[in-house]
């Protein structure tokens, strides 16, 4: 009797045993499980939301978490592992993560339809010294009050920045009431509002790269960043465009120096 009881308890171990196997097996393939990930820009267009359609069709059984937020919040959780990876602007180097960086894209300036400037299919720079700029306080905000700041201070240009309390939807139409300009990466141009037209800035790209923890020994991540780093070497491959010099700076790298700041005039007209 007692071995039989013993019998039972142990084919019972056994498929326990065998059924967690099973479970655990897609897990460490990386066919299934959870991957979250942290984002910046817009998933409209470019390389991130294809990436992630073909990552998507060939594991289905991966759930996706997306987080919104800064560069340094993002680098922070990746460090706490509450992110798996990021997808940060700049070309960031914490010395506890690993980073790579897979795409550039080009730069746009945002103008309302009926501004002198919308006649041209490419500004530059100068052409910019003398306009008001206008960003929200989202995610992007603060990072492209720094990018102008660096590059007009650089023509001894003073630009005037208003900063408003709101997200980029609404910062698209206070553009298209004739409030000022703004600036907006690539991926972002394929959503339109009435009202504004989108205009290449002459020589600038933005380096977006991943930040991940070497200790990070989730499957699904190293399935994603294979994926990336194949995606990209193709893509390079079929466009091997040099990225331009001049390169937004990561929050989580750098800010602005008292004397950069010195040289803009930033209205909060925020309530």
């Amino acid at each position: 009797m007692p071995e039989k009881t013993f019998l039972r308890h142990a084919r019972r171990a056994l498929n326990e045993v065998s059924c967690a196997a099973t479970d655990v097996g897609p897990i460490g393939r990386g066919d299934e499980g959870l991957v979250r990930i942290g984002v910046l820009s817009s998933l409209a267009s470019g390389f991130l939301p294809q990436m992630l359609r073909v990552y998507s069709d060939r594991y289905a059984g991966v759930h996706i978490d997306f987080v919104e937020g800064t560069p340094s919040d993002h680098i922070a959780a990746v460090r706490l592992h509450k992110l798996d990876v990021a997808f940060v602007t700049g070309e960031p180097s914490p010395s506890d993560c690993d980073a790579a960086q897979f795409w550039t894209e080009r730069v746009f300036v945002v103008l309302p339809s009926d501004h002198a400037l919308a006649e041209r299919e490419r500004i530059s720079w100068d052409d910019l010294r003398d306009q008001v700029f206008i960003v929200g306080e989202g995610i992007s905000g603060p990072e492209i009050q720094d990018f102008l700041i660096k590059k007009l201070s650089d023509l001894d240009a003073c630009p005037v920045i208003e900063r408003y309390c709101v997200g980029r939807d609404n910062l698209m139409q206070i553009v298209s009431f004739g409030r000022g300009v703004t600036l907006t990466s690539e991926a972002t141009v394929a959503a339109r509002f009435p009202g504004v037209v989108y205009r290449r800035l002459e020589g600038e790209a933005l380096p977006f790269c991943a930040v991940w923890s070497p200790n990070n020994d989730n499957p699904a991540l190293r399935r994603l960043l294979s994926l990336a780093r194949s995606m990209a070497r193709d893509t390079h491959r079929l466009s091997p465009t040099a990225s331009a010099n001049a390169r937004l700076p990561c929050s989580a790298q750098a800010a602005p120096t008292r004397n950069s700041v010195a040289l803009s005039q930033t209205r909060d007209l925020s309530p």
